[in-house]
């Protein structure tokens, strides 16, 4: 769902704040009140969500992230067993 337009964060924020003003004079203090409770609220949730979203693909891509460094090490340790198995086989033929 693409809800967000594709204008620059100085417009669309300059978008909220009109639309706060466009909303005072239709509403009374206490519906202002509720309403604003209402929009901190999703706002919030939003907040809260994208953020549980990015710690999840944090996570990924450390897993990741250990998941080469395993494959490295162990790709390493078959190296190192090469040429120790080589230097043998050199030493042997001195």
């Amino acid at each position: 769902m693409n809800i967000i337009p594709n204008v620059s964060p100085k417009t669309f924020s300059f978008s909220a704040v009109i639309v706060g003003y466009l909303l005072i004079d239709d509403l009374t203090a206490n519906e202002q009140n509720a309403l604003g409770n209402w929009l901190m609220l999703t706002a919030q949730v939003l907040c809260t969500n994208a953020f549980y979203k990015q710690v999840q693909q944090e996570r990924a891509g450390q897993q990741m992230k250990n998941i080469s460094n395993e494959e490295s090490i162990e790709m390493l340790k078959k190296m190192v067993a090469a040429l120790n198995q080589e230097i043998n086989n050199l030493k042997k033929n001195i």
